[in-house]
């Protein structure tokens, strides 16, 4: 629905007067005629250029000066006028389909009308509403009144400035992904969106904002036109439709689907979307042609143009993005609200950097007034100087308790001493007005060696220290307790209880409601009661959930497990003396998903276990902050509802304000649904709250790996070694950045070489990370080493289980001994197939079955497995296990000689997030049946560092 303001003899696309060197007799300009996406697929068909009668039912067609009806645009599909709805005295947009599509009788009118209503009742800010839809009665012919857009296409827009920045594109996706979002609900799909359906409605620029992409931001408003017109067109509801010989759509815009009959839902035009954005900042198409079979080669066998974007400056978040958008399987695309989430992720970025940029030049200008003012006034900085105050950026509403001395003659009392501790730091927690360090971060900090407060206050960037002793004798327990102010060193309050047994959760009550006072920090009502409810009666049961809440919390591939099965032992026995131990409940639930979720005990009786700690808990106590943690928790772990678990979760956060595992939880979600700036803010606020906890920076340094930013990824883990010096699980984690980045296996041999050296009992957690370097470097004796030290656990993506049988199978390949290879795929189809029944539908176990077979020979079970691995965990339901899926089954393919299909899914799983390395690639011997191949080496290349 374009608009031209002249009735001058003018291109009806671009405006162009026609003179000069252009025929009038055309109709366009040389430059429309062969316009972006070429939307005529076919040469014209001539019932385009029959006679037009004015008038069809109430709408009149408007003519120009000239004459000539008022033709606002020309397609595939029909023609586009200029008309007045003579009943409301309106002006509409009147779309005539062309006429040759009437021919194709009865059924199809029927059809037409059908997905015409469900278009028309589409309403949105962001879409062009359908007026009405009608059949001309003395011909057949079908035409649409659309509601009329003052403004221009954004192709118009394009051709008129060149390529847009980077915010103003981000701007219009956000408007148009809300009208997809609206439009998803009604199930339409576009099917044509392109740079001409999206009309540009521009009002005046606010002239006091100096913002990147002010000029066509918030005050341009998008209208996507012609929803709902290419279905209403399709011969069948599922497959590819044809108008007058025609594609439907736009080849060029097209998604891969849409070239074949395979189904066509809202990430077709997600892709259109993508290759949209494209052209509006590069001024290019993604995939160049001057046919739809040179368009659907090009999509098929060529890599993205990535250098066009780079070119354009355009930032590498948003290439990400476009990158995912165009992804050839419509699985590996984000869906309308990861694309909102995205985009939004990416202005933040983009607007952050530039007010980066305005505070340094303000920065700048005041440095001359600042030093101007210091040199006018020296006793008044030497007096501000003087003064004891705090940084500007560490609250004097923050705390970290310290582990409190265990003074009492039994040491088996250390956990007693652990636990009081705990709850206190926990009753703080709950105050919204205070920051108070994570129980992980201040483990470190023991009893015994002489502490510098000064030196952990700046550690753990807080104003205030809380230290104490416990000492338990028969029934009684005195508690000490005293705040210290962390710059100084000054004692602000202490106290001695020295009471019953029983009453030692009154103490703790006591300490933590006077420090909040102390602090001066607002407390509700809500808060008081919280702090004042005792956690259990019995404190046998308290001591066992201490130590399950000990095990469990422990970091460690090769001991995880066993910790949680542990602590699942001692929680059952904690809630069997106290059957009302709500917090014992709550930590029972979280360690029973953890074991199905991590440990591969993905059954049914597993997850029942979990559902029934957790709705215990909830039935306890509804509002308590801890169940609907632990309900969050179940919710991801169990079912990946990552909806109904963020819906949870904030509700656990009103009460939990301090608690570092909801935003655990919240990054890993996001992380999961691909949200990674969401995420990366989530793991940020978990380093705020646990910042002496390395595995909290580990944790945030899996984002950067997953979208392969290796420089950020070294970063954080270098910040986690000053922490941690000796971490081996850091030690490893910081070499294999090397491995993945640049195919350097020698950081990762010295690291690990280094670890024996000093520690030779730290095989058996290296044994992972071993066995891949062995691989890599070809050294079957390291390898059959890293083998005996695996022992029973699994190793190689943590996702897909793998054990020593799998990892006796690779390394016979590796040395081309043929009956061993099968004798060691043998008995691990054995070992996996008894894994895979108790959980059939379990994606991770399907695909290692797949590549245990693959290994075998066993073609068409490999691929059924695979395949179905990739279907039951797409990544649009986890971005992250997803993508293990499709590197596991292009390891399947590679394998069994299916080098095509191989190809296909590598060339997927290089360009998402979570999916193959440079590394691996050019190092793993998973690969070796793909070398040499000029695809491969060219997928190879793509990763390479640049």
């Amino acid at each position: 629905m374009r608009v031209q303001a002249t009735s001058a003899a003018v291109c009806p696309d671009c405006g162009t007067r026609l003179e000069g060197g252009f025929s009038r007799n055309l109709g366009r300009c040389m430059i429309c005629l062969l316009r972006v996406g070429f939307d005529d697929a076919e040469e014209p068909d001539e019932t385009l250029s029959a006679p037009v009668k004015d008038r069809l039912g109430i709408y009149r067609i408007e003519r120009r000066d000239d004459g000539t009806h008022w033709e606002l645009g020309h397609g595939a599909m029909g023609v586009t006028y200029r008309a007045v709805d003579t009943s409301l005295k309106r002006p509409v947009a009147l779309k005539l389909i062309d006429s040759e599509w009437a021919k194709r009788g009865a059924e199809a009118r029927v059809r037409f009308m059908r997905e015409a209503r469900t278009a028309a009742s589409l309403r949105h800010p962001n879409v062009a509403t359908v007026y009405h839809f009608g059949i001309r009665e003395e011909n057949g012919q079908c035409f649409c009144a659309m509601e009329l857009v003052e403004g221009e296409t954004l192709e118009m827009l394009v051709r008129r400035t060149g390529p847009l920045d980077a915010l103003t594109t981000i701007d219009i996706a956000l408007q148009v992904s809300s009208a997809l979002a609206a439009a998803e609900k009604q199930g339409l799909v576009h099917r044509d969106l392109k740079p001409a359906n999206l009309m540009l409605v521009a009002a005046a620029p606010d002239a006091n904002d100096s913002s990147p992409g002010k000029a066509e931001k918030a005050e341009t408003v998008v209208k996507v036109i012609d929803f709902g017109v290419a279905k209403a067109l399709v011969e069948k509801p599922d497959a590819m439709g044809l108008t007058h010989g025609g594609f439907v759509g736009t080849p060029a815009f097209a998604s891969p689907e849409q070239f074949t009959d395979a189904q066509v839902e809202v990430r077709s035009d997600i892709y259109s979307l993508g290759a949209t954005l494209w052209y509006v900042l590069t001024g290019h198409r993604p995939f160049e042609g001057a046919t739809i079979e040179q368009i659907r080669a090009s999509q098929r066998s060529r890599a993205l143009p990535i250098e066009q974007l780079k070119a354009a400056h355009v930032p590498s978040r948003l290439i990400s993005l476009l990158v995912s958008m165009l992804a050839p399987e419509p699985g590996a695309r984000p869906g309308v609200r990861a694309l909102t989430l995205q985009l939004q992720d990416c202005r933040a970025q983009i607007l952050d950097r530039w007010k980066a940029t305005r505070r340094l030049a303000l920065a700048a200008g005041l440095i001359g007034i600042a030093a101007a003012a210091f040199a006018l006034f020296p006793r008044w900085h030497n007096r501000a100087m003087s003064q004891n105050t705090a940084p500007a950026n560490i609250s004097e509403k923050s705390i970290a308790v310290l582990p409190f001395d265990n003074l009492s003659d039994d040491q088996a009392n250390a956990y007693f001493a652990v636990g009081i501790q705990d709850e206190i730091l926990t009753s703080l927690a709950r105050v919204a007005d205070l920051k108070v360090i994570s129980r992980t971060s201040v483990m470190q900090y023991t009893t015994g060696a002489e502490r510098n407060l000064r030196e952990i206050g700046k550690q753990l960037g807080v104003a205030h220290l809380l230290e104490g002793s416990v000492q338990r004798a028969a029934k009684r327990v005195r508690v000490n307790a005293q705040l210290i102010e962390a710059r100084t060193d000054a004692h602000l309050w202490a106290q001695t209880y020295d009471r019953d047994l029983a009453d030692v959760f009154a103490i703790q009550s006591e300490i933590a409601k006077t420090i909040a006072e102390q602090l001066q920090a607002k407390l509700s009502l809500t808060e008081k009661a919280a702090i004042e409810q005792r956690p259990t009666a019995d404190l046998a049961a308290f001591d066992l959930y201490t130590r399950a809440k000990m095990l469990r919390q422990t970091n460690s591939r090769v001991l995880g497990t066993n910790n949680r099965l542990q602590a699942v032992g001692l929680l059952n026995q904690a809630v069997a003396l106290d059957p009302t131990f709500l917090l014992a409940w709550c930590e029972l639930a979280i360690t029973h998903d953890l074991l199905y979720f991590l440990d591969h005990d993905h059954t049914a009786t597993r997850l029942a276990l979990a559902e029934a700690a957790v709705q215990t808990a909830l039935r306890l106590r509804p509002n308590q902050g801890e169940a609907h943690l632990a309900l969050a928790h179940h919710l991801y772990q169990g079912y990946l509802d990552y909806d109904r678990a963020r819906a949870e979760l904030a509700i656990a956060q009103r009460t939990l304000p301090n608690d570092p595992f909801i935003f655990v939880v919240a990054g890993i979600m996001d992380r999961r649904q691909g949200r990674w700036a969401e995420s990366t803010r989530n793991l940020e606020r978990v380093i705020e709250l646990d910042p002496r906890n390395s595995y909290a920076f580990q944790n945030l340094s899996f984002n950067y790996q997953d979208l392969r930013r290796y420089a950020d990824m070294a970063a954080v883990l270098d910040r986690a070694l000053a922490i941690a010096p000796k971490d081996v699980h850091m030690r490893v984690e910081r070499a294999l950045v090397d491995l993945d980045w640049r195919a350097d296996s020698r950081p990762l041999h010295t690291t690990i070489e280094a670890i024996l050296v000093e520690d030779p009992g730290a095989a058996a957690t290296l044994a992972n990370h071993w066995l891949v370097l062995a691989l890599c470097e070809r050294d079957p004796v390291a390898a059959a080493q890293a083998l005996v030290a695996l022992s029973d656990n699994t190793f190689g993506p943590e996702v897909i289980p793998l054990y020593r049988p799998f990892g006796e199978g690779v390394v016979a390949r590796v040395r081309g001994d043929a009956a061993a290879v099968r004798a060691a795929f043998t008995i691990a189809r054995v070992q996996q197939e008894e894994a895979t029944r108790a959980q059939p539908d379990y994606a991770p176990a399907l695909c290692a079955l797949g590549l245990i077979d693959a290994g075998l020979g066993r073609k068409e079970e490999a691929l059924r497995e695979g395949r179905r691995a990739v279907e039951l965990l797409p990544v649009a339901r986890d971005s992250l296990g997803g993508a293990d899926m499709i590197q596991g089954f292009a390891i399947i393919c590679a394998w069994i000689g299916e080098k095509d299909l191989a190809l296909q899914q590598l060339a997927i799983s290089a360009q998402i997030p979570g999916g193959v390395t440079y590394g691996q690639l050019k190092l793993h011997p998973f690969w070796d049946p793909l070398r040499g191949d000029p695809r491969f080496e060219k997928i190879v290349a793509s990763l390479a560092p640049k």
